[in-house]
C-alpha cells in the first residue's frame, strides 16, 4: 500500500497470509537501473490463492548482461506497460498484505519504493520479510543461501530461475520450509547469535579496538555488541 511511512523489516517471524514479490531488472543499481518484470503470488493460510505478474517497458534499452540473466529483451517487452501502471496494479494486487521475498531488503524494496516516490509522492508502507536473512539464521551449514539453493536444499522445482513469477513461486514454497526451520530449529542454527535489531546473523569481526561483534547487515544495520 502507498504510503508516507515506508514499510519495516519484521524478523524471525512466519506468516500464514503474505505475497511474495519478485522483479527482473535492468541491471542491480537502484539508482541507474529499471524494473523490466513484476510478478507476485498471493497467499492466504499458507496456500496459492491468486497471482500476478506482468512485463514492464523500462523506456530504455536492456544491456545484454541483463538479457543474459533474465532472459527479457527490448522485442518482449515493446508492447509492454510502464512501471508507472504495473507499480499501481501491484499495488492494488497487494493492499495492506506483508510482503515476502529473497533479498528484497537490499535489492527489490529498494526499487519499488524508488518508483513509488516517483510516480505517486509516496512510498510503500507494507511491512516485510526477507528470506535470505532468515535461510542464513536457520540453515547456518549452507555455504551458500541463494534462492536456487534453497530450492534444491528443499527438492523444489528451479527451473525457469530468474523469471520473476517462477522465482516468486519458487520462493514461496521455500518460505513455508522455513516456517517449519523456525518452529524446529537445528541445533546448529540454536547456536547462532541473531541481531536484535534487524535479525541477520551477527558475525566477529575485527576493529580498531579489538573484536567484536557485528551485524551482517551493515550498512543498513549498524548494531554492534561486545565479544
Amino acid at each position: 500500500m502507498l504510503s508516507a511511512r515506508a514499510g519495516r523489516k519484521i524478523n524471525d517471524r512466519y506468516v500464514t497470509d503474505y505475497v511474495v514479490f519478485d522483479l527482473e531488472t535492468t541491471g542491480t543499481s537502484c539508482q541507474m537501473d529499471e524494473v523490466v518484470e513484476i510478478s507476485a503470488v498471493k497467499v492466504i493460510d499458507g496456500k496459492v490463492v491468486d497471482e500476478y505478474t506482468t512485463l514492464v517497458n523500462p523506456g530504455r534499452t536492456i544491456p545484454p548482461g541483463a538479457s543474459a540473466v533474465n532472459g527479457i529483451t527490448d522485442d518482449m517487452v515493446s508492447d509492454a506497460p510502464t512501471f508507472e501502471v504495473a507499480l499501481r496494479d501491484f499495488n492494488d494486487f497487494v493492499g495492506d498484505m506483508i510482503l515476502v521475498g529473497h533479498n528484497i531488503h537490499m535489492f527489490d524494496m529498494k526499487f519499488i519504493c524508488r518508483d513509488a516516490m516517483r510516480y505517486f509522492g509516496r512510498t510503500i508502507g507494507n511491512d516485510y520479510i526477507d528470506t535470505l536473512p532468515l535461510a542464513k539464521a536457520y540453515l547456518p551449514e549452507m555455504r551458500h543461501h541463494t534462492l536456487s539453493d534453497l530450492a534444491d536444499h528443499y527438492d523444489i522445482d528451479s527451473g525457469g530461475a530468474h523469471r520473476a513469477l517462477n522465482d516468486c513461486r519458487m520462493n514461496q514454497q521455500v518460505f513455508e520450509r522455513l516456517g517449519e526451520e523456525m518452529k524446529h530449529p537445528s541445533e546448529a542454527a540454536r547456536q547462532i547469535k541473531k541481531c536484535p535489531r534487524c535479525g541477520s546473523v551477527m558475525k566477529l569481526r575485527n576493529g580498531k579496538y579489538g573484536v567484536f561483534w557485528g551485524c551482517s547487515g551493515y550498512p543498513d544495520c549498524r548494531h554492534t555488541e561486545n565479544a
